[in-house]
Formats: structure tokens, sequence, C-alpha cells
């Protein structure tokens, strides 16, 4: 069995409140990944507004709640809100597993299945690329691992949303 780890701390999942359409064209709230592993979070929608913190890691997801002109008022998976300028994000779409959990492994299967196979246990905090989401089930992967998980287990995609094909 493999046992994918990594170390985050705790939070709870995210969920779409209904979506408008933002000045971007294109739907809010939205998941979308931090594109730079120097991410600068503001307390406002410009340059000269303070760093309220900074994100040292590329990849991860994190919900555009709000947009105003290049900016994109972002809240990660702490619940934590600030402002990040759009170039510094990816469409790329990320998942982080069960961060809101502190030991609880979520089985990674074979197939979009309940039954299915199981081909490993994934840690909460693990970081994985989302290649598709439908029926309750993402297809991930990432670094070791590749197979379907139950979509509830997931921040960086909504209940019961469809991704890719």
């Amino acid at each position: 069995m493999i046992f994918v780890s990594a170390f985050f701390t705790a939070v709870l999942p995210a969920t779409s409140q209904g979506t408008t359409t933002g000045e971007s064209g294109y739907p809010v709230p939205r998941f979308v990944s931090l594109k730079s592993d120097r991410v600068n979070v503001r307390l406002g929608p410009s340059r000269q507004h303070d760093i309220a913190w900074t994100f040292v890691q590329s990849g991860l997801p994190v919900e555009i709640i709000a947009e105003f002109d290049n900016w994109r008022r972002i809240r990660d998976w702490e619940g934590k809100q600030g402002w990040v300028f759009r170039s510094l994000l990816s469409g790329r779409r990320t998942a982080l597993v069960t961060p809101w959990e502190k030991s609880d492994r979520t089985p990674l299967r074979a197939n979009a299945r309940s039954d299915a196979v199981i081909v490993a246990e994934l840690d909460p905090f693990v970081l994985a690329t989302i290649t598709e989401c439908a029926a309750g089930w993402c297809r991930v992967n990432g670094e070791g691992f590749d197979g379907w998980l139950d979509q509830t287990r997931l921040f960086g995609v909504y209940p019961d949303e469809t991704v890719g094909d």
C-alpha cells in the first residue's frame, strides 16, 4: 500500500454560495491555483496596500471570491482572505486532500467507484492535480500517485462540480 503525506494546518472545506460573472468574464467564485512559488497576498487591490502574508509554494488551490480590475480577492484553505494580482494565478486545477482532518487517510481508487480497488491512501494536505471530476468523483495525480477520490474529500473543487471533458 502506498501512503502519501504532507504537512499543513487544519481547515474547513469551501462551498460555492451562488455564482456570478466577474469582470474577467469568468465565474465568481471559482477555484484556481498559485502560479508562482512566491505570491504576496495584500490587504487591498493594489501594490500600495500592505502585504498580509506570502505563499511560498506554487500549485496551491485558492478560491477567487471577488474581482477588481486586475486583482483577485482569494480565500485559502484556512479561510484567510486577501488580494492577489491576477498574473500570479493559474487556471490549472489542483486540490488539497482533506486539509480539515488531522490524521484520517483518504483511499485513492483505481476507478470512480466506492468499491474499486484502493491503489494508495493519501494523508491530509497532500497536493494533487485534478484532471477531471464528474458524478462525485475526481481523478487526481501527483508525485507517485494517480487515481480517483471522493470529491467531498478535496479542497479545490466544489461538491458535484464537473471539471474537464
